[in-house]
């Protein structure tokens, strides 16, 4: 039987990562197996950039904080080598950063995740991490106003052109 001072570390474990998952706008589990220390490092890397933290997390204590947070549906990902990926002001990035991480490495796999607290599959995951980012679409909503208010302002030209020719 444990004893009480690794009860007592195994539930502190537990409320700070359910506290985690609770505020993350984005959380992902995947299996890192195969994978060397260089590739962990360069992906934290990438990870801290856009905003997310990577934790290598024994499944039992990751499924105690999702039962916490009262989230179903990922028992099935908690299975073998698990890391949770969190991100906590947006999710896009770090899903971006994950789905550009397996593309590059076979055997790094997306599980499952939660994205604004619903469950996704790792198919709904990457479907999203290959949407533009967020600036790139204001730019092409920029661009396409633009060029629909500059059509309009030479049409308003041509108006013009006219009365006074005739």
């Amino acid at each position: 039987m444990a004893s009480e001072a690794i009860l007592k570390q195994k539930e502190e474990e537990v409320n700070d990562l359910a506290e985690k998952i609770k505020e993350a706008k984005i959380v992902l589990l995947t299996d890192y197996r195969g994978i060397t220390v260089t590739d962990v490092t360069k992906l934290r890397s990438d990870l801290r950039t856009a905003k997310g933290e990577y934790k290598v997390i024994k499944n039992n204590i990751t499924r105690r904080a999702l039962e916490k947070n009262g989230v179903e549906g990922l028992e099935d990902c908690l299975v073998g080598p698990t890391a949770v990926i969190l991100g906590f002001e947006d999710y896009l990035e770090p899903a971006k950063a994950i789905y550009n991480f397996s593309k590059e490495n076979e055997f790094y796999k997306i599980k499952g995740g939660i994205i604004e607290g619903k469950v996704m599959t790792p198919e709904e995951i990457i479907t999203l991490a290959k949407l533009p980012s967020k600036d790139t679409l204001v730019g092409m909503l920029a661009g396409a106003l633009l060029g629909t208010i500059s059509k309009f302002a030479v049409a308003l030209d041509q108006v013009r052109v006219q009365k006074e020719n005739a």
